[in-house]
């Protein structure tokens, strides 16, 4: 048996374990990965017939152990995060994967052992055949080089023949691998090995200043920029719940003046001039001037001169609401502004991406946006509004200072960082920022005690703008493996769940503990009729299987996006009736619609995000750009579409080609914004900044 045909159906195997072991029975996209197998086993192959033969052996084993290596990693990562390992998580965030995930890394490999037993298969194969000398290793003469080589070449032919084909046919394979490039279809669809070769040409295009989520190709085609279609907008508008379902009135809000577009005054001229270094910060620049921008309405300026306290619940969901377990986030969730239809997507690097989009109202592009905008200009984000108005910004996080570069990214978001501990930061230079925990060293740890640590640094300011980013709520959700489910125990006991169920409550009471305690000394401080709670997710529970997730929600998740749909908290004690909002909304719209309520001059334009109580219609974008609206339900993955409101079938062509291109120009926006660190040209083009 040929070296080649070994490689070629050790990684087919491999592939399929996999595909299986993480994703069932779902459907694949078998040509390119195919074609691929191909070249890289070829590829293999050559390498090891250029040496003699005993070193061959050595390096047949190598390259066999490397795969297997390849496919085990990706096992247990998808595993623990649902999410693909790609190249840029291993080598920027590798260090902080081992210090700070090494449970979940153990937990992962447990729970993977069936597949990894699998997967070792090929090797078991290849070592008994290897014994029974159905392999034979030898010196490889000149004339069967060149037959390798020639068939290396067909192979990598062929799989360009293959990508060629699908992109002028418009196939799905091409699209995702190429056009828009998402990491976790194309593990899906095509394989850890198409995933592995795709993400490593991401980054080589990225050193080169390529390599964007956004589009992949030199060439690609940057997408249309048109207006909104006549005729086709439906938005629900906010209206307060009524008691006992009897009535309903509009909402208690003083009259405003004449809508008035929510811009910044740009010297064009000047934006355009300075926007011709690339054809991104080309198509940036006609873009933003030819946007339509949202518009005042009756809920701007509600907030005017209040406080903020905006926290990135981690970990947080919907289902971790209990009217006796956590009666706070009962009580926050269902009074003040109440969201029927808001979601949190999962993006590649979870937390870090969820805070990011929370922040800064972009769509995350690639992996670690929050870092890439570490040096970044973010001119534009809530801290700086609050600096015009004299208001020192605080944020904290009950981790670790070095976590995600935090203490380089939140400062320069214009916070004033602090952490439970330094991490990987020194003590002389950060030591100052390290505020007061009860126990800093539990993992995850305490949110109560951040917030019994926190809140007197701040507490007797006359105006304050505060961030939080929780980590009680942190994976895993069992009474072994995480101190805040352990400390709740008692208080789940009694429930008929499964532990996992019973320890993700458990661990959410620890938050609803900190909000308890956050009302009660903004209350005895006076402060508290004029402080705003803003809390959202950085992302679903993602560490509990689908199965674990629909006990805890008791129902059936599989429709609609429903796994993310998640509930918004913002809340003020003076709002004595729920304000109803069925818009759809998430949590790119958050900023936009702080900066709104809180009376900020701002532009409109800046954001991926849209003020949630402007007349434009809802727009939910997920990572791999299925998209929900007021009108629709549209899962690219499942390829679903579901109607919410009647349309005429011209009338639904036509919407889905307008949001289609609606979703891609906002992830190109988001990208292009991030990559040219665009804010600082426009910041420059500002009149009267």
């Amino acid at each position: 048996m040929s070296i080649w045909l070994i490689y070629g159906i050790s990684l087919i195997a491999m592939e399929l374990f996999y595909h299986f072991g993480c994703y069932g029975l779902k459907g694949i996209s078998p040509l390119l990965p195919i074609a691929l197998i191909a070249v890289i086993a070829t590829l293999q192959t050559l390498v090891v017939c250029l040496f003699k033969k005993k070193q061959q052996k050595i390096l047949f084993w190598c390259f066999l152990i490397a795969d297997y290596i390849l496919f085990l990693v990706q096992t247990v990562y998808y595993t623990v995060f649902r999410q693909p390992l790609q190249v840029r998580a291993a080598l920027v965030g590798g260090q902080d994967a081992l210090t700070n995930y090494y449970r979940e890394a153990g937990m992962g490999i447990l729970k993977a052992l069936p597949i990894l037993a699998l997967l070792a298969l090929p090797l078991v194969v290849s070592y008994v055949l290897i014994r029974k000398k159905k392999v034979n290793f030898k010196n490889t003469n000149s004339l069967q080089k060149i037959r390798i080589c020639f068939g290396f070449g067909v192979s990598l032919l062929l799989f360009y023949v293959v990508f060629g084909v699908g992109k002028y046919t418009k196939a799905e394979y091409y699209e995702v691998y190429s056009e828009f490039y998402a990491p976790d279809m194309v593990a899906e669809k095509m394989g850890v090995i198409t995933l592995a070769q795709r993400d490593l040409f991401f980054e080589i295009e990225s050193l080169f200043g390529g390599g964007s989520a956004a589009g992949m190709e030199e060439d690609a085609e940057l997408p249309a920029i048109t207006t909104p279609m006549p005729g086709l907008v439906f938005t629900p508008t906010p209206t307060p719940a009524a008691e006992n379902d009897t009535e309903v009135t509009e909402p208690d809000a003083t009259p405003t003046p004449t809508p008035a577009p929510q811009v910044f005054e740009l010297n064009v001229d000047k934006l355009v001039q300075a926007s011709q270094s690339n054809k991104q910060t080309k198509w940036l620049a006609e873009y933003i001037t030819t946007m339509q921008p949202t518009k005042t309405n009756a809920y701007t300026g509600m907030f005017e001169g209040y406080n903020l306290i905006y926290l990135t619940a981690e970990g947080f969901s919907t289902y971790a609401i209990h009217p006796e377990l956590t009666p706070t986030l009962y009580k926050l969730v269902n009074s003040g502004f109440v969201f029927n239809n808001y979601y949190v997507p999962l993006w590649q690097t979870s937390t870090s991406d969820g805070e990011y989009v929370n922040c800064t109202g972009l769509i995350p592009d690639g992996q670690f946006s929050m870092r890439k905008s570490g040096s970044n200009n973010m001119a534009f984000s809530l801290p700086r509004f609050f600096e015009k108005e004299g208001v020192t910004s605080y944020a904290y996080h009950n981790n670790t200072m070095s976590y995600y570069d935090r203490y380089i990214t939140h400062p320069n978001l214009g916070y004033i960082f602090k952490a439970a501990k330094l991490g990987e930061c020194s003590e002389a230079e950060y030591g100052q920022y390290i505020f007061p925990m009860e126990n800093p060293g539990r993992w995850p740890a305490s949110d109560y005690e951040m917030m019994v640590g926190s809140i007197p640094e701040y507490i007797n300011m006359d105006r304050f703008h505060i961030y939080y980013m929780t980590v009680s709520g942190h994976m895993y959700y069992s009474f072994s493996g995480n101190s805040m489910s352990s400390r709740n125990k008692d208080a789940v006991k009694h429930l008929d769940m499964s532990e996992n169920a019973r320890a993700y409550y458990a661990c959410h009471i620890e938050l609803d503990k900190a909000l308890q305690y956050l009302i009660e000394q903004l209350e005895a401080a006076g402060k508290l009729e004029n402080t705003v709670i803003c809390l959202s997710a950085d992302h679903y529970p993602y560490g509990m299987t689908e199965e674990e997730y629909e006990e805890l929600a008791g129902k059936d998740l599989s429709q609609d996006m429903d796994k993310f749909r998640n509930s918004l908290i913002l809340w003020n004690v003076g709002i004595e009736e729920p304000i109803i909002v069925d818009k759809a909304c998430c949590s790119i719209d958050i900023l936009p619609t702080l900066l709104n309520l809180f009376g900020f001059e701002f532009d409109s334009r800046m954001y991926a995000g849209r003020d949630i109580f402007s007349e434009e219609e809802g727009v939910v974008i997920f990572n791999n750009r299925s998209f929900v609206t007021d009108t629709v339900y549209y899962d690219k993955k499942a390829k679903t579409t579901t109607w919410k409101r009647e349309l005429t079938p011209e009338q639904q062509d036509m919407y889905m080609e307008y949001m289609q291109a609606e979703v891609k120009r906002r992830y190109s926006f988001s990208a292009y914004i991030l990559q040219e660190n665009y804010y600082q040209i426009i910041a420059d083009c500002l009149i009267n900044p």
